[in-house]
């Protein structure tokens, strides 16, 4: 039985973990250049959140004057470190090996809201990954590539995958470390898209259009169930006169492991199925816009059943700062058969570049959901999200 690399220390603080940050990020980047086949690199961050919200949930201990339920209004902070080993002998080969550990979990433990406000992967995201007692080990694949002409090319990998990495792309939301924060942001949470288990990914790409597929064998869902999934991306990657874009269609489904929401039917399992796109498109040298449409059936009980995400990219160029840019995003889950309706999310941010490898960002989120209630002293939950996350990348 192999040994578990030990554990981080905790910081006392979320400024001991900045500090961290800054420290690692003023390294050289070349150091970690191996030689011409091998590289490390990684990333790491350090965010602290702190909400403002007022809620009253079924089982909340309240008075009846209260306006906040048992989160309360607190801070919390966490630190997710990745570390990426690279391996490529030549053009065709790849072997790719990625290492997490993080401290804490920040708001995501504490918060009432069903979306995430931190879509990280904290310390509760890279222990025992997906009930399969695994710790740590992400992502560890080998990919083979056919170069066809000109750029074109066809690959197949296979090992333990990430399918947000072949799934789901978008230029201006689609990474929680140097973009937005909040889960609605970073991935459709109606795609169902898993992470870091055994599956296998095609990717092609002839000239301006690209197709992505992945299967995956997930080890266990949140019911306990072992389940397939499988998933198609076709994109469309034009480049106009002002500006590059790309329009991508995207399906995603399972096996049936789920449970149904059938109260007479407990037990029963239903599978998942989801469709959607993904667009952005830069117009001229400062601006980009995403958006992103989703839908899934309401077969098994799922929290929704339709997003509609989008927002604006302001580069920093515009002011002076060519490596600072602004991100503004809004979104709106409709409810699918659970107790939620619906659920708004607004999130604006600033990243400030400080050198090479570190950025500074300051975050803001309004989330509200609204829940199917009986109990007329039950609030919804609703308020405020304000973050600082410093990153360092590697």
């Amino acid at each position: 039985m192999s040994k578990k690399p030990p554990r981080l220390p905790r910081p006392t603080t979320v400024s001991a973990a900045i500090t961290a940050t800054l420290l690692l990020g003023a390294g050289s980047a070349n150091a970690f250049d191996i030689n011409d086949q091998l590289s490390i690199g990684g990333i790491l961050a350090a965010a602290g959140q702190c909400q403002d919200v007022s809620a009253r949930l079924p089982g909340a201990d309240f008075d009846a004057d209260a306006t906040l339920d048992r989160y309360g209004n607190e801070c919390r902070g966490g630190m997710p470190v990745q570390v990426e080993i690279d391996f490529q002998p030549n053009d065709h080969h790849q072997i790719f090996l990625a290492l997490g550990w993080a401290v804490d979990n920040g708001l995501n433990e504490v918060s009432p809201f069903r979306l995430a406000p931190w879509a990280a992967d904290l310390e509760a995201d890279v222990e025992d990954i997906n009930g399969s007692s695994r710790d740590y080990l992400l992502q560890a694949w080998y990919r083979y590539t056919h170069k066809l002409a000109d750029d074109d090319h066809l690959s197949g990998t296979f090992g333990i995958i990430d399918s947000t990495g072949y799934l789901d792309h978008n230029e201006y939301a689609n990474d929680e470390y140097t973009q937005f924060m909040n889960e609605a942001f970073v991935n459709a949470p109606i795609f169902n898209l898993p992470s870091y288990d055994a599956g296998v990914a095609v990717e092609a790409g002839f000239g301006a259009f690209s197709l992505n597929a992945v299967g995956m064998n997930i080890n266990e869902n949140d019911d306990g169930h072992n389940y397939n999934f499988w998933g198609m991306q076709a994109g469309w990657h034009p480049q106009f006169e002002f500006g590059t874009g790309n329009y991508r269609a995207i399906i995603t489904g399972s096996s049936s492991a789920f449970l149904s929401p059938e109260e007479d039917a407990p037990g029963k399992r239903e599978s998942l199925l989801s469709w959607g796109l993904s667009f952005d498109q830069a117009v001229g040298d400062f601006l980009g816009l995403f958006l992103r449409l989703a839908w899934q059936d309401t077969d098994a009980a799922v929290d929704y059943e339709a997003l509609y995400s989008g927002g604006v990219n302001v580069a920093g160029a515009a002011w002076g700062r060519p490596n600072d840019n602004i991100g503004l995003g809004y979104a709106y889950l409709d409810g699918g058969n659970t107790e939620v309706r619906n659920t708004n999310v607004f999130e604006g941010y600033y990243r400030a570049t400080l050198n090479d490898y570190v950025a500074l960002t300051a975050d803001i989120q309004y989330m509200s959901d609204k829940l199917v209630q009986d109990d007329p002293q039950q609030r919804d939950p609703e308020g405020w999200i304000f973050g600082l996350r410093l990153t360092a990348e590697f």
